[in-house]
């Protein structure tokens, strides 16, 4: 049974998200404090956090930032409504996903489910299985979950190198916003972009030169997103 930590201090919202979750088959723990929450999701096995930002002890941000250093697990902001700036920072402190306040708890749950089988397709698998991949300069290898820009390994966590992985997979090919969050994180979009987007930009600055001007992968203006035949910008 796969288990959930949820660090939120108003206790009316821990009790539906722990409610729903239970209600669907999860193992729900709860800690209101920052601090305490921090320490709990450090020192135990859990396979999900349900982070609120604003808390009392340490701050969400904070949390994201160790639990990201220390785990491979997904991590999904609970966020006030239109609070872009939290989100921006949010994502690039680790977190997989955000959910915004007030949220439906059948899109909590949808979330959650959807989350924590990507990780689960994401674990290496047995010999046996996919062949390297070899874009340009980068090369794959599925098995090992492991991507290599000029023989040298990159340091990407899990929605970055399915992100890389899948335009590994389709050189050429243009993908909006909307069509990447969908494949890659398994849900159907919302219209709201930031967490793609700061996805786009943390891979870019592990794997380009010049994060500045980025080739990998190339923004195509009004549209999305591609990854040359070649592994570098247009086709």
């Amino acid at each position: 049974m796969p288990k959930i930590l949820i660090i939120e201090d108003d206790p009316d919202i821990s009790a539906i998200e722990r409610d729903y979750l239970e209600l669907s088959g999860y193992e729900v723990s709860i800690q209101s404090d920052g601090t305490a929450g921090l320490a709990a999701a450090l020192s135990e096995d859990y396979d999900l956090l349900l982070l609120d930002l604003m808390l009392p002890g340490t701050d969400g941000f904070t949390i994201c930032r160790a639990v990201r250093e220390k785990r491979d697990i997904p991590i999904l902001m609970v966020t006030a409504l239109g609070k872009d700036v939290d989100k921006i920072r949010g994502l690039g402190f680790g977190a997989d996903d955000y959910i915004e306040k007030p949220f439906s708890p059948s899109v909590l749950v949808a979330r959650v489910k959807a989350h924590l089988a990507q990780y689960q397709r994401l674990k290496p698998q047995p010999s046996g299985g996919q062949k390297r991949l070899t874009v340009g300069a980068l090369t794959a290898d599925p098995e090992q979950r492991l991507i290599f820009k000029n023989g040298r390994e990159l340091a990407l966590k899990n929605k970055e190198y399915e992100l890389l992985l899948f335009l590994m997979r389709h050189p050429g090919q243009v993908f909006s916003r909307e069509d990447l969050y969908e494949l890659i994180w398994g849900l159907e979009s919302m219209g709201d972009n930031v967490t793609v987007a700061v996805h786009v930009n943390r891979l870019r600055e592990k794997i380009e030169d010049d994060p500045a001007h980025p080739e990998l992968p190339r923004t195509v203006w009004g549209v999305g997103y591609r990854l040359s035949r070649d592994g570098g910008g247009p086709v």
